[in-house]
Order: C-alpha cells, then sequence, then structure tokens
C-alpha cells in the first residue's frame, strides 16, 4: 500500500514537472521557428528592395539620358532617331531597295508647327529713345514697340533628310515699318549618325554659347530678354557656319562643343577674315540630385573679328573695327517633386558675361577712337509654380563698364555715372503647354531715366512643336 501510494506520488511529481517543462521546450522551439520566419522574410525584404533600387537606377539613368539629349539637340532627337532606323533600308528618295514604296510610312513628311506672339507694352519714356550709356545696342536689341502689336509669328519645319540627317527651319513673320517681312531665322541640317557621340550641325542657328541664346523667345520665361543679353549679344547671337558637339559617354551629362561663324551678326559685324569672322568654344555639364532636383552649368568663350560692325541709332550710328571677346558662365537649377513638374516646380537661372574689346572706333562727327575697354553684366531670376498652371517669377539685371577714356566724352559710349539695372516681376498663365497668358512689369534704370514698363503677352502654338531643351 505504501509503494502503491509512493508510486502514485511519484507519478504526479513527475508530471507535475514534466508538463512545464515540454511547454517551455515547445515555446523555446516555436520562439526559435519565428525567428528563422523572421530572417528569412526580411532577406527576401532586402533582395527585392536592392531589385527595386536597381530599377530604380536604371529608370533615373534613362531619363537623364534622354534629357540631355534634348538639351544637346534642341530637338526630339529619339523620334528622327527611331525614324531614321526605318530609313535605314530605303534610299534617299523614300522608296525601298526593290523600288517598291513603302505604304504607311511618314518618316520624310516634315512636321509643321506655327507660333503665334502678341503683345501690348506701356512705358513712360519714349521706347524710341530708349539707350543705354556706354554700351551701344545693335542687333535686335532695343524695347519692343509701345501698344498693341503683334509680335514675331514663327513657322517651323522639320524632318528627317534621309537616314543620315535630319534638317530644321524657321521662318519667322514680323512687321516692319508697318509692312510684313519673311526672314529665315534658322536654316539647318545636322548630322544623324555619326559614332562616339558626335553630331554636326550645318546652316543658320543660334550659337550654342551661354544658356538663353539658343531659346526661341516663346520659351523665355520673361516677355523680354535679359538685359545683358541685349547689350553683349545684340539680343541674341545668331549667325550662319559649322556647329561640332561632342557628348561625353559617362553617367552625367558632359558636352563640348565648337562653332566656325561667318561674322556677319552682332557682336562681330563685316564678315571678317574672308568670312570666317567668328568662332566658339562651349563645355556644358549637368546632372540629376535624388529625383526632384536636376542641374545645369556651362562656360562659353565667343571670340569676333569685326570689320564696321554698327550700333546705336541711324542717325548716330558707331562703327566698331576691332576684336572683340565674351565669356559667358551660366548656372541652372530645377526643382519637382519627385520630378513631376506637373503641379509644382521651381527654376533659378543666372548668366555672367565679360566682355573685352580692342580696335577703334567711328563716331559721328568723323573722328576714329581707339577703343580698349572691359565690360560685365549680369543677370538672376527665379520662376516658381505653386499649383498648376500658375508661374510668378522675378529678375534683376546689372551691367557695369570701364570708362574708355576723355576722348569718349558727350558720345553714346560713355558711360553713366551709375551701372545701369533692371528689376522685373511676372506672373503667367498656361491653359495647357500650347497656350500661355503673360503679365510683366519692369522698373528699368538702364537709361536715361527710371522707367515703368507694363507688358501683356499672349504665346499660343499650333502643329507639332519639339520639345524644348532643359
Amino acid at each position: 500500500m505504501r509503494t502503491s501510494s509512493a508510486f502514485i506520488i511519484f507519478t504526479f511529481t513527475l508530471l507535475v514537472t514534466e508538463v512545464p517543462c515540454a511547454q517551455a521546450a515547445a515555446e523555446t522551439g516555436n520562439t526559435g521557428e519565428i525567428q528563422l520566419l523572421r530572417r528569412e522574410i526580411q532577406a527576401m525584404q532586402s533582395e527585392y528592395e536592392a531589385r527595386i533600387a536597381e530599377l530604380e537606377r536604371r529608370l533615373d539613368a534613362a531619363e537623364r539620358s534622354s534629357d540631355e539629349a534634348n538639351a544637346s539637340a534642341g530637338l526630339a532627337q529619339d523620334e528622327a532617331r527611331r525614324a531614321s532606323q526605318n530609313a535605314a533600308v530605303r534610299t534617299a528618295s523614300g522608296s525601298s531597295p526593290s523600288g517598291v514604296a513603302v505604304a504607311g510610312d511618314n518618316s520624310f513628311n516634315p512636321a509643321i508647327g506655327v507660333i503665334f506672339t502678341g503683345s501690348a507694352w506701356s512705358y513712360d519714356q519714349r521706347p524710341d529713345d530708349y539707350a543705354i550709356a556706354g554700351f551701344p545696342l545693335g542687333g535686335e536689341a532695343g524695347l519692343a514697340p509701345e501698344g498693341l502689336a503683334l509680335a514675331e509669328t514663327e513657322i517651323d519645319i522639320s524632318a528627317n533628310v534621309d537616314d543620315k540627317f535630319t534638317a530644321w527651319l524657321t521662318v519667322p513673320l514680323v512687321i516692319e515699318d508697318s509692312e510684313t517681312a519673311i526672314e529665315i531665322e534658322e536654316a539647318w541640317v545636322e548630322t544623324l549618325t555619326l559614332p562616339a557621340g558626335l553630331s554636326v550641325r550645318m546652316g543658320r542657328f543660334f550659337s550654342n554659347i551661354g544658356y538663353l541664346n539658343d531659346k526661341h523667345s516663346h520659351s523665355w520665361d520673361f516677355a523680354d530678354q535679359a538685359l545683358v543679353y541685349q547689350a553683349f549679344l545684340g539680343s541674341q547671337y545668331i549667325d550662319d557656319g559649322l556647329q561640332f558637339r561632342w557628348q561625353a559617354p559617362t553617367d552625367f551629362y558632359l558636352e563640348l562643343g565648337a562653332e566656325v561663324l561667318r561674322g556677319d551678326r552682332y557682336p562681330a559685324g563685316g564678315a571678317a577674315n574672308s568670312g570666317v569672322g567668328s568662332y566658339s568654344l562651349s563645355l556644358k555639364t549637368g546632372g540629376d540630385v535624388g529625383i526632384s532636383h536636376s542641374w545645369l552649368a556651362g562656360v562659353s568663350w565667343l571670340a569676333a573679328d569685326s570689320e564696321d560692325r554698327a550700333s546705336g541709332g541711324e542717325d548716330a550710328a558707331l562703327l566698331f573695327s576691332g576684336d572683340s571677346d565674351l565669356v559667358i558662365a551660366d548656372f541652372v537649377w530645377k526643382w519637382a517633386p519627385n520630378g513631376n513638374s506637373r503641379q509644382r516646380n521651381f527654376k533659378f537661372q543666372a548668366e555672367y558675361m565679360w566682355r573685352d574689346e580692342d580696335g577703334a572706333y567711328a563716331v559721328p562727327d568723323g573722328r576714329v577712337l581707339p577703343w580698349i575697354n572691359e565690360q560685365q553684366g549680369w543677370y538672376a531670376q527665379a520662376v516658381f509654380q505653386p499649383f498648376p498652371r500658375w508661374r510668378f517669377g522675378a529678375r534683376f539685371d546689372h551691367l557695369s563698364s570701364d570708362t574708355p577714356g576723355p576722348g569718349f566724352a558727350d558720345t553714346a559710349l560713355q558711360p553713366a555715372g551709375n551701372d545701369p539695372q533692371r528689376y522685373s516681376l511676372m506672373v503667367d498663365w498656361s491653359n495647357s503647354e500650347f497656350s500661355r497668358l503673360r503679365f510683366q512689369y519692369n522698373l528699368d534704370d538702364a537709361g536715361a531715366d527710371d522707367d515703368a514698363q507694363f507688358a501683356l503677352q499672349y504665346i499660343h502654338s499650333i502643329g507639332a512643336h519639339g520639345a524644348h531643351s532643359f
């Protein structure tokens, strides 16, 4: 009986002690399994995150390459290259090797677009008397006509020539002295298939110097050109010649450029050196900072030989003969949340120019005076779109000049006592990418007297139009 009782007590004690131990062991095993599953999940997450990061990196690289291609070419070359792949199996006449036309292929049909621009300007001072002391204006510099006016109506035509070349033509219709005139603003042919990132442009084109110089006026953020461009480049430098560009095979955007130009346009003149009177060098670089920021910077040099370069008014023309060197540094920063600029975006840009001229001026009284002078200027502007369609901008312009000497007293080449400068504010509304309405206010302290300037502007486009560069 005692043995049975002892056996029962022993068995009960064993059960009491073994059950918690078994439960503890089971819990320990479950904990280990949970930790193992967690480690496996974490490993899978790390693997997928790495794969997603790699895909995002490749997407960013592809988008950056696309933006850089647009910035370097100023044309939607992706479409041109895709068209040239189809064109490679045809002759230049647009037929297949067998002589049978390829049905439904529009690779060589020109794309045509028209841009309508109009404005209404109001000034305190007479715009016909506008001048900047020490900076005689040449080329297309100066103020827009006062009152209601039809500005430049631009016709753009572009197409592939064949599988090796693409072409662009810009024909503006302008009103001069109440008469309509047709001009050839741009007419160039560019290579498509040169190796190693090389391209050559031939014909008449906007020089690749600076940031704003090769931008058409309808793509400007303000209704008028920056003051330093008006003073040093006659608003924009355009000429006939050859342009060479090389885009480096780097992860970031890097482009080198060189131009050989006729030298017929301001700040050159007279097509010196038997029609090779101007040349330029440029370097541009840029990239992305994360997915919301991007930037572009450049430095350019323009050398021009001038023979009787005209500036100033017709009644008091100034003729310069000599050498003109211009150095430009430019910088642009853009921001858009997650790269989506349709909702909100911000853009800051600035350019600095330094000009050194050595030669002689023929002044209206018949004298020829030696001219050795350095001048400089810059502008900075910011444009913010806080919500869709509406943008707000501010700009500041500044010029300064050395004193050329007592011989230039009482002439347009004698600088004023104060450095010329201008303040600008603008607001514009875009119903779509094809239409824009703008209001702008300038306080211009560059002329003889302060001038309050107001402008209303409209810009509308129809038909095909290539994407704007960066």
